[in-house]
C-alpha cells in the first residue's frame, strides 16, 4: 500500500493535502462549538438543551450549502470554490465570538454550517477525481480522519487554552483557516475530470443528473443519516457526558477526547486500506458491527482511564466505517455531478441527524447520558450495517 502512495505526483499530493486539510480546519471550527456548550449556557443563563439548538441547525443548514457550493464547483471548478468556501466558514467562525447574545448566536452558527456544507463534497471529488483508483480507498481514509485531526485539534487547544481565554477567545482561534487559504491555494491544481469536461460542449446539468439518478440519491442520503448518527451520536456529547456526569476538569476532558480522535485516525486509516482489499461494503459493515461489544466500556465505565480506553476503541470502529464513505460515496456518484451529489447525499443525510445532540440530551434528562449514547449508538450500528448491506458497490470504476 505504501508502494502504491509512492506513485502519487506532487500535483495529486497537494490536492490530498488541500482537502485534509480543509476538512481539518472545517472539524476544528465544528468541534469548538462542541466543547463550549456548557459554559455558553451559563454565561445566556440557560441550560445546555437549548444551547445545543447551534449544533442542530449547523448540522440542518449543510445540505443546503452542499447543493449550492457544489452546483459552483461543478460550474466553475472544484479548487477555485473550495477555497472561497474555506474563507467563508473562518468569518462566521471569528464573528461566533463576538455574538451578544444567544440567539445571534444560533443565527451565525447556522450561517457557518451552510458555508462548511460546501467543504467535504468539494475536498472529496477534487482528491478522489486527481489519484488513481488503486489508491482511492487508503486516500479515502486519510481525507477522512481529517475530520478527527480536527476534532482532537479542538481538544487540545480546549486542553491548552479555554481556561485562560473562554468560550469567545477559542471561537477567535478559528480564523486560523482564513490564514491557511492562502498557502493551501498556491498548491492546489483543478481535477482533470473538471478539467477534461470543462471544455465539453454538451455537459450535463448537475440538477437533471441528481433527478436522473435519484433512487441512488435517496439510497445514499439514508445511508449518510446512519453514518452521522453513528459519528456524531459518538462524538457531539462526548464531551459534555463527561463535564457532566463524571464531572471531570477541563485538561482530563481534553485528554480524554484527544486519545478518543487517535482511536479515530488509527481506525479511518486502517479500515480505508482495507476497502482497496477486500470490499466497500464489507469494510463498513465489520466496522460498524465492531462498536457494539465497545459500548460497555465506552459509556458505563466508571474511571477516565477506562473511558479513554473506551472512547479509543469506539472511534476506531466509528471512523473506521466512516474512512470508507469519500471513496465509496464518490464511487457511486454519476459523472457530471461529483462537486455536487457526494457533498449533497452527504449533507443530506446530515440533516436528518442533526437532532443527535437534543435526541441525546433529551434522553439523558430522563436518564444519563450513558444510556442516551448507547441506546443512540447500539441502534445506529445495526441499521447502518444493514443498510450497507443491501445497497451497491462500484469499487474501482472510473471517475470522469
Amino acid at each position: 500500500m505504501l508502494a502504491e502512495l509512492r506513485t502519487l505526483d506532487r500535483s495529486q499530493w497537494s490536492a490530498v493535502i488541500a482537502s485534509f486539510l480543509g476538512w481539518t480546519l472545517d472539524a476544528f471550527d465544528f468541534f469548538l462549538m462542541v466543547f463550549m456548550v456548557k459554559a455558553i449556557a451559563a454565561e445566556f443563563g440557560t441550560d445546555a438543551k437549548t444551547v445545543s439548538w447551534a449544533v442542530t441547525l449547523t448540522l440542518a443548514a449543510r445540505p443546503f450549502g452542499a447543493l449550492l457550493f457544489g452546483w459552483l464547483a461543478d460550474k466553475f471548478g472544484r479548487r477555485p470554490i473550495l477555497m472561497i468556501d474555506i474563507l467563508l466558514f473562518s468569518v462566521f467562525e471569528f464573528a461566533s465570538a463576538f455574538a451578544p447574545s444567544l440567539v445571534t448566536l444560533i443565527v451565525i452558527r447556522t450561517l457557518f454550517g451552510f458555508a462548511m456544507g460546501g467543504e467535504w463534497g468539494i475536498g472529496a471529488s477534487l482528491v478522489m477525481e486527481s489519484v488513481p483508483a488503486k489508491t482511492r480507498g487508503i486516500i479515502s481514509g486519510l481525507l477522512q480522519e481529517g475530520y478527527a485531526c480536527g476534532y482532537l485539534l479542538a481538544a487540545v487547544v480546549y486542553y491548552f487554552l479555554f481556561d485562560a481565554i473562554g468560550w469567545r477567545g477559542m471561537f477567535m482561534v478559528g480564523i486560523i483557516p482564513a490564514l491557511l487559504v492562502v498557502v493551501i491555494r498556491i498548491w492546489v491544481k483543478e481535477s482533470p475530470a473538471f478539467e477534461e469536461a470543462r471544455h465539453k460542449a454538451d455537459r450535463p446539468d448537475p440538477f437533471a443528473l441528481l433527478i436522473k439518478h435519484w433512487k441512488t440519491a435517496l439510497y445514499v442520503v439514508v445511508l449518510m443519516a446512519a453514518f452521522n448518527f453513528f459519528s456524531h451520536g459518538s462524538q457531539d456529547v462526548y464531551p459534555l457526558f463527561l463535564q457532566t456526569e463524571h464531572k471531570f476538569d477541563t485538561h482530563t476532558v481534553g485528554l480524554v477526547t484527544a486519545i478518543m480522535n487517535v482511536g479515530a485516525i488509527t481506525g479511518g486509516l486502517i479500515f480505508g486500506a482495507m476497502s482497496d482489499r477486500f470490499s466497500r461494503r464489507w469494510a463498513i459493515i465489520v466496522a460498524a458491527l465492531l462498536a457494539l461489544p465497545i459500548i460497555p466500556l465506552w459509556a458505563f465505565s466508571h474511571t477516565a482511564a477506562m473511558l479513554a480506553v473506551g472512547a479509543f476503541l469506539m472511534q476506531v470502529a466509528v471512523q473506521g466505517a466512516w474512512g470508507v464513505v469519500p471513496v465509496h460515496i464518490n464511487e457511486l456518484a454519476p459523472d457530471g455531478a461529483r462537486g455536487m451529489f457526494p457533498g449533497f447525499a452527504y449533507q443530506a443525510g446530515n440533516f436528518i441527524a442533526s437532532i443527535n445532540l437534543r435526541l441525546q440530551t433529551g434522553i439523558a434528562e430522563t436518564s444519563s447520558y450513558s444510556h442516551a449514547m448507547g441506546l443512540v449508538i447500539g441502534v445506529t450500528a445495526v441499521v447502518l450495517a444493514v443498510w450497507t448491506f443491501v445497497g451497491p458497490e462500484r469499487k474501482g470504476v472510473e471517475l470522469r
